[in-house]
């Protein structure tokens, strides 16, 4: 499946001479929003083929991947179980609007410790999961794993090699993995990292098949779902220009970080760019309540 690019006409764009185009992949479908849809396609595809009627994922209180995933189970069929980081959150999930969302659409919830959750990958800890829930397909946090590059890859189409540099929003590096593994030979790739950390570089050199690439690590604003009320005005401002909404997790960090990189003349005049939007909107009603409550200015998307 194919999403259409949509030119982003701003001034700073005309001055410095550069072309930026957004592929639209939050626009791929209405609940499993952009590369989630792409991530979930060939593990729900293996997971039918294995005879598993359940899948089991891990995520945090605002996670894309667990609102994705949850109603994506429920659309092909399957139960879902969702690991949720951090015990607090037995008490007040209610009022957490991704996971009210996830149990709307059949997702059973563990809570755990953030010591506990940390032991994920961990054969004992899995097999625990085991014991306590039967069977299940496990699909990991983030959902990135061989079929989500797979997936990922599908994302470039028809006519974006006229594109000199790809960019993304980095988080587990299943994105940008395909993007890497599906660009044309004189592209480069950008990732932009949303966490903290130098860790991210190796982890995408074991599942990506070029050196054509580069993590972008100065735009993430204090680490994951850390945001300033300058990224929140950014955000505010660039849907009043284009019409695009962002999210302050990761397209947000994203377009700021690449805009910031065009007024500082990064890009030569005549480069022309693609953004791929990953989506992520679901969780900005969560952001703006921890917003609320912080008495920060609120995210008009």
């Amino acid at each position: 499946m194919q999403i259409d690019n949509q030119l982003v006409q701003i001034p700073l764009l005309t001055e410095k001479q550069v072309t930026l185009v957004i592929k639209r992949e939050d626009l791929l479908h209405p609940f499993i929003s952009g590369n989630k849809y792409r991530k979930l396609k060939y593990n729900l595809l293996e997971a039918n083929k294995l005879g598993c009627h359940t899948i089991l994922t891990f995520g945090g209180a605002f996670s894309n991947h667990i609102a994705a995933t949850a109603y994506a189970a429920k659309e092909k069929e399957f139960s879902s179980i969702g690991i949720i980081r951090g015990e607090e959150l037995r008490e007040t999930w209610l009022q957490n609007t991704t996971l009210l969302k996830a149990h709307e659409d059949g997702m059973v919830f563990k809570f755990v410790s953030r010591d506990e959750y940390r032991k994920k990958e961990e054969s004992g800890f899995l097999d625990d999961l085991r014991k306590e829930f039967g069977d299940f397909y496990l699909v990991p946090e983030g959902g990135t794993n061989k079929l989500a590059i797979t997936g990922c890859a599908e994302i470039l189409g028809s006519g974006d090699e006229q594109f000199d540099f790809i960019c993304t929003s980095v988080g587990t590096g299943g994105t940008v993995a395909g993007l890497i593994n599906s660009s044309f030979p004189h592209q480069k790739v950008l990732g932009f990292s949303s966490l903290k950390g130098e860790f991210l570089k190796e982890d995408i050199k074991k599942i990506s098949n070029n050196n054509r690439w580069e993590v972008i690590s100065e735009y993430h604003f204090g680490g994951y779902a850390k945001i300033s009320q300058e990224l929140i005005h950014f955000i505010n401002d660039f849907k009043v220009q284009t019409d695009i909404p962002l999210d302050p997790i990761y397209t947000g960090k994203m377009m700021f970080g690449l805009l910031d990189m065009v007024k500082h003349d990064t890009f030569a005049k005549g480069t022309k760019i693609l953004a791929i939007h990953t989506g992520g909107l679901q969780g900005i009603a969560g952001m703006n309540s921890v917003l609320k409550k912080k008495k920060l200015p609120l995210l008009n998307i």
